[in-house]
């Protein structure tokens, strides 16, 4: 991955955190929203974080652990959205275009991975 592309997916994944800190903060305040409020904010604003730190790895095993890291964020952030929808807490259709942006995000990291382990450049 080129330095455009690094820099264009760190600013991505920073305004995915800004829309997860958004959603939380126009949740209900009722304890079931903001449970799952809580947990949507860690992890949706830990994907970037953890692309961050891939961006300075050490290896290629280094790349590949922050970057599942990051997967594995998103993979929950993916579930929490899921609960928040089928909870009614929010609509379907509001939460529609953050799962678009999870589920991009996720094609991203995976293809990430999948390049590194076949010897493809970061």
């Amino acid at each position: 991955m080129n330095m455009e592309s690094r820099q264009d997916l760190k600013q991505r994944t920073k305004a995915f955190a800004l829309r997860i800190i958004k959603l939380y903060a126009a949740l209900p305040k009722s304890a079931e929203a903001q449970v799952l409020g809580k947990q949507i904010l860690r992890s949706g604003t830990s994907v970037g974080a953890h692309y961050h730190e891939a961006c300075r790895a050490k290896s290629d095993a280094d790349f590949i652990n922050k970057v599942e890291g990051g997967l594995q964020e998103l993979e929950e952030t993916f579930y929490w959205l899921e609960l928040l929808g089928e909870a009614n807490i929010f609509s379907e259709d509001r939460l529609k275009p953050l799962h678009q942006e999870t589920e991009e995000l996720i094609a991203m990291f995976v293809t990430m991975v999948k390049n590194v382990k076949a010897g493809t450049t970061k």
